[in-house]
């Protein structure tokens, strides 16, 4: 049987009265899910609770019959986390820092750690370079040593906070293929705020805003819900803050110079409107401005 993450009332408020997560429950299965919302929606905290780095105010996590918060040196064995910033010694190699990291989390035998050392570093496309010093890492690049380091010990939860910001579309590719191939297996919790890693990666997802959960499931049963009530129109510069004071504008892009607005209407709209096939950003914003 596959394991499971399951998190039941999570709060947390900071003392600068900030409600960074307010009664957050999920139910996490293995593969890939998806965690979206906006930069400051609680995405963080969570993440950072998950990885046994800081205490809830209120609430429980399990991962299979593990209690995440009072058994923390139990999920570390089981944990990889990659956060969104993460440090590393600039002039140690890639080869000797992952066998430090492997080190630290238990693998003791010097023959077991240069196998698994090898074949993590070719798994991430890293064994060319095992003997580069991490300083002169592209992006990319550190990026796969971030999952290299992540996946020693075998984890059953794999948690990745914003992990292609800055990363070039071949190199976000590469780094996508790497996670499908790894969530087949385990748990990976991909917390982003761009909607195409989730709709590209993810069989599951949650919505977060201002530390609530507004939607869980899965991105085409959230797409579904919005058949029929997107509505697309091109308008001049001009008639902008009319349509945005008249109609719940969901998304408005530039296209050849105008506006392009996508509106939510569970009516139909006429006057030059014509239907739009939802996608999973008209999700995003519907959910976010409470409007579905």
């Amino acid at each position: 049987m596959s394991i499971e993450l399951r998190i039941e009332n999570l709060s947390k408020t900071y003392k600068n009265g900030v409600k960074a997560l307010d009664n957050v429950s999920l139910t996490i299965p293995a593969g890939m899910y998806g965690l979206l919302g906006p930069n400051g929606a609680g995405k963080s905290t969570l993440m950072r609770t998950l990885a046994t780095l800081q205490e809830p105010d209120s609430g429980t996590a399990t991962l299979g019959d593990i209690d995440v918060l009072a058994q923390k040196d139990e999920v570390r064995k089981r944990l990889g986390y990659l956060p969104q910033e993460f440090g590393v010694y600039p002039r140690i190699s890639v080869q000797d820092m992952l066998s430090h990291i492997a080190l630290l989390k238990g693998i003791t035998k010097a023959k077991e750690r240069k196998d698994l050392v090898a074949w993590m570093l070719k798994r991430c496309n890293l064994y060319d370079d095992r003997k580069r010093a991490l300083s002169g890492f592209s992006g990319g690049m550190r990026q796969r040593f971030g999952i290299a380091q992540a996946l020693i010990g075998n984890p059953q939860l794999l948690i990745v906070d914003e992990p292609t910001a800055g990363l070039d579309p071949g190199e976000r590719n590469r780094f996508y293929n790497l996670l499908s191939e790894i969530g087949e297996e385990i748990i990976v919790i991909l917390s982003t705020h761009i909607v195409e890693d989730v709709m590209d990666l993810c069989t599951n997802m949650a919505i977060i805003n201002k530390g609530q959960v507004l939607y869980q499931g899965h991105p085409q049963d959230a797409i579904a819900q919005l058949n029929g009530r997107i509505w697309q129109i091109s308008i001049a510069k001009t008639e902008l803050a009319e349509y945005e004071q008249r109609y719940q504008v969901v998304s408005n892009k530039l296209v050849g110079g105008r506006p392009f607005l996508h509106v939510y209407s569970a009516s139909p709209l006429s006057n030059g409107f014509a239907p739009s096939a939802p996608d999973l950003e008209d999700v995003f914003f519907t959910k976010i401005r409470s409007w579905n």
